[in-house]
């Protein structure tokens, strides 16, 4: 369908959101009625679309599903035991900002105090949840550090800022390897869990989405660190590193990128969406914030064409992407490879979201 093509990265976008709200009430994404980072990796996609393009359907949309959860006094049900329940914090500040409203300012307390009750490794390191044990995964660097970051702005809890630094260098001094400059999507410090290297800690596997959480993570703490934050040109020197080493396991066929990064041989491996989209995204933000050059462009627009080639469309001619990798936990290659996937589950569309309005943005129209 070659004349889908003809539409603006930022059209996409729009088109994405439009699809998943004509399917779904604010309440009814799935998993419906809950506070949840799935709704919120999509719904802030969906304020990104709002900030480029000032469509209050979509500010509607978000406040409505905030309003539906968080009660007048700031009250709201959430899984207190992990990082992934902070997400959906993201929404509350602009929120709060734009009606004054101190039921958002109230819920972000809460949720930023569920940082003070969070088990921690040795140096200091957040579980990613009290049943994993001494276990940090990539995903908790996004899922608590930006609206750990963002909280800090808003409220002046500038202590925030160095607890999220040491967060992501822990990982990067247990979980790195040396040779891909790749990150594993787990670390286990007490060397427990089935999957963990006796010697390391680590998983044995470089998972597409994990790393793509890791990007995106740092590239955002760079929109909301001050230009003289120390540790911030350690943290621009690593992001470097990691967005040549991911356009290394591009493949140069189709754009996106495998399940498994850097298994693209392996017959039973396969090309995922959702983290083609967070490497899209990490790429061109990377080049915004001036830590690459324009020598990554390329990868980033190939990347971007190959998500648009996956797309398919219902009867109503609304998007559908494909190729979502379902939640998952650590484990071996068998762990990944097997997985089902899913059509337009919220942590793809909502990082296609992202993809598109970052491109938008670094290429403009000129596609």
């Amino acid at each position: 369908m070659t004349h889908h093509f003809v539409k603006s990265p930022i059209e996409w976008a729009r088109a994405a959101c439009d699809s998943i709200m004509s399917t779904y009430t604010p309440m009814e994404l799935p998993p419906a009625g809950r506070w949840h980072y799935h709704q919120g990796v999509f719904l802030c996609g969906m304020e990104m679309l709002w900030e480029a393009e000032q469509d209050d359907r979509y500010d509607a949309y978000i406040q409505a599903y905030v309003d539906g959860l968080i009660d007048e006094q700031g009250n709201l049900y959430f899984a207190r035991d992990e990082l992934d329940a902070v997400q959906a914090g993201l929404l509350l500040f602009r929120l709060e900002k734009q009606t004054g409203h101190s039921k958002y300012r109230i819920a972000a307390d809460k949720l930023r105090n569920l940082l003070n009750t969070l088990n921690l490794t040795s140096e200091g390191g957040y579980w990613h949840k009290d049943k994993y044990a001494f276990n940090m995964w990539l995903d908790g660097l996004y899922m608590a550090g930006v609206f750990s970051l963002k909280y800090a702005n808003a409220y002046g809890d500038h202590d925030l800022r160095r607890t999220v630094l040491h967060q992501e260098k822990l990982m990067r001094k247990y979980m790195k390897d040396e040779k891909t400059g790749l990150l594993y999507h787990a670390w286990d410090e007490s060397c427990k869990m089935p999957w963990a290297n006796a010697e390391t800690g680590c998983s044995p596997e470089f998972w597409g989405r994990s790393l793509g959480w890791y990007g995106l993570a740092v590239t955002q703490f760079l929109d909301e660190l001050p230009s003289d934050e120390p540790g911030r040109e350690e943290l621009v020197n690593s992001l470097r590193d990691f967005v040549h080493a991911l356009i290394r396991y591009q493949d140069p066929e189709s754009g996106l990128w495998y399940q498994i990064v850097d298994k693209g041989d392996q017959s039973d491996n396969w090309l995922e969406t959702s983290c083609t989209n967070l490497f899209v995204y990490t790429i061109a933000k990377a080049i915004k914030h001036g830590v690459v050059g324009q020598e990554c462009v390329d990868a980033a627009v190939k990347g971007y064409e190959g998500l648009i080639r996956t797309l398919k469309f219902d009867e109503q001619e609304r998007v559908i992407l494909p190729l979502i990798c379902i939640g998952t936990s650590a484990g071996d290659y068998e762990n990944y490879v097997t997985r089902p996937t899913s059509e337009n589950d919220l942590h793809g569309v909502g990082t296609f979201v992202m993809a598109c309005v970052e491109v938008e943005s670094l290429i403009g129209h000129s596609t």
